[in-house]
């Protein structure tokens, strides 16, 4: 079963980078073959499809982010420490990242497959971070009890991948991830007060 799934692993990190380097549309399923040094058909004993494909690499990352992020906010009391820990490490998975930042950010949402028929529950987990969170600052009174968690958990993110969305395609970097990390943090934790 090992084998199994280094090979799958193997396949979506190829995928990732043909993505990456060509565009999902203008990649072929024999192009992510050879990239992962496997046989055309190898590929969909594990895959249905390109687009499953794609849509695997998206699970894969979200399973890795959520991770990543509960692990983060697990090592703060605060809410307003938790949510600097979670905004920073987004954009600096984006960073270390950035064939995949690539491929999630410009590829996954051309995808009219995904857009239409994927049932994001990975996504909503993400969401779910984040309303934790402000429900905390809530509950500690370190945010306004008054304000609605399930409308700034959106706007905390669309600030998140708005960010992670232009430094993913400047070709010449204008900031750095660490800065427009502090600004957003800084952003939304005096907001949230």
């Amino acid at each position: 079963m090992k084998v199994v799934s280094e090979k799958r692993e193997r396949i979506i990190q190829a995928a990732t980078i043909i993505f990456a380097r060509q565009g999902f549309y203008n990649s072929t399923v024999a192009d992510v073959a050879k990239e992962a040094s496997v046989a055309d058909g190898t590929i969909y004993l594990y895959f249905k499809n390109k687009d499953d494909l794609l849509i695997s690499i998206f699970e894969r990352s979200m399973d890795m982010f959520i991770q990543a992020a509960e692990e983060e906010i697990n090592k703060e009391k605060s809410a307003e420490n938790q949510l600097k820990r979670f905004i920073d490490l987004h954009l600096r998975l984006v960073h270390k990242h950035q064939e995949l930042a690539q491929v999630i950010q410009i590829e996954l949402r051309q995808s009219s497959k995904f857009i239409k028929e994927y049932a994001n529950e990975k996504f909503f987990s993400y969401l779910n971070i984040v309303e934790k969170i402000i429900q905390r600052g809530k509950e500690q009174k370190i945010f306004n009890v008054d304000i609605n968690a399930g409308i700034l958990k959106r706007a905390i993110f669309g600030a998140i991948d708005e960010i992670a969305l232009e430094w993913v395609l400047m070709k010449k970097k204008r900031y750095s991830i660490e800065e427009a990390s502090y600004e957003l943090c800084q952003m939304f934790v005096k907001g949230l007060k």
